[in-house]
């Protein structure tokens, strides 16, 4: 049975945006995750992955591409419990199709689920599943439904359907395969970016606490990502990072603020 997990540090802020306040009268938010990286066909620029030797120790395998490493597959290399649910949830779905996907995740939804974060780890992994969030949301219409996703194939050909669930909020992530469609078709974006001054340059707010990838009423607003997680030593986002949290970036006054 697939499980979802409690809200984590920077998404049970959304409790204090104004507009998700009629989803969370009386109710918590939620995340539904994935194995990272094995669920994620269409990563490129992030693309990493925990792996498992003969004795059963974990490590990280970044992909030929990777310019900054997934945080979540960092925390499944340190953390077994994480681990083990993202691995649950993956193999409990990636083999049923879509009336037994909706089936599974509607028997493991909290009752007192008010927001939903598809993927804090993971992604679509195939349009099957896809369509299952969307059926899913279409028959929860009181529970908002959120995702940033690479897999922005399968948003396109389900355009009219997703456009039909206000209850469903879709960020396109950069750094995937298929990037030239988020252009071609002008999808809601986020960019991972290294430092303030790059969102400055690009015209674009940064997101701290998934208040802009959530409220339905920026879906139509691009916005920027600062780069976090743990990153190859000496690397180009390892240095960014560094001069981030020396700049107090991830301060929690600052998150506040961005509310």
């Amino acid at each position: 049975m697939v499980k979802f997990s409690k809200a984590n540090a920077k998404i049970e802020a959304l409790k204090e945006v104004p507009s998700l306040q009629p989803y969370l009268k009386g109710k918590k938010v939620y995340s539904f995750d994935l194995l990272s990286g094995y669920s994620c066909p269409f990563a490129k620029q992030c693309l990493s992955k925990a792996t498992v030797n003969a004795e059963g120790k974990r490590k990280i395998k970044d992909g030929p591409d990777t310019e900054f490493r997934c945080f979540s597959a960092s925390q499944e290399v340190q953390y077994t419990n994480v681990y083990n649910l993202r691995k649950n949830n993956y193999d409990a779905l990636r083999g049923l199709d879509v009336k037994e996907m909706v089936k599974e995740i509607l028997s493991a939804m909290p009752k007192d689920m008010g927001v939903c974060r598809i993927h804090v780890a993971g992604d679509f992994f195939n349009e099957d599943y896809f369509y299952a969030w969307l059926v899913v949301a279409n028959l929860k219409p009181h529970i908002l439904f959120y995702a940033y996703t690479k897999s922005v194939k399968y948003w396109i050909a389900n355009m009219d359907f997703v456009n039909e669930r206000p209850n469903f909020v879709l960020t396109a992530s950069y750094g995937g395969r298929n990037d030239e469609l988020i252009d071609s078709q002008n999808l809601r974006s986020a960019k991972v970016i290294f430092s303030e001054a790059e969102a400055d340059s690009l015209g674009l707010e940064i997101d701290h606490d998934d208040s802009h990838a959530a409220d339905p009423a920026k879906q139509n607003d691009d916005f920027a990502l600062l780069i976090h997680g743990t990153q190859p030593k000496g690397s180009e986002a390892a240095v960014a990072l560094k001069e981030l949290k020396g700049k107090g970036s991830y301060s929690r006054k600052k998150r506040k603020e961005a509310v």
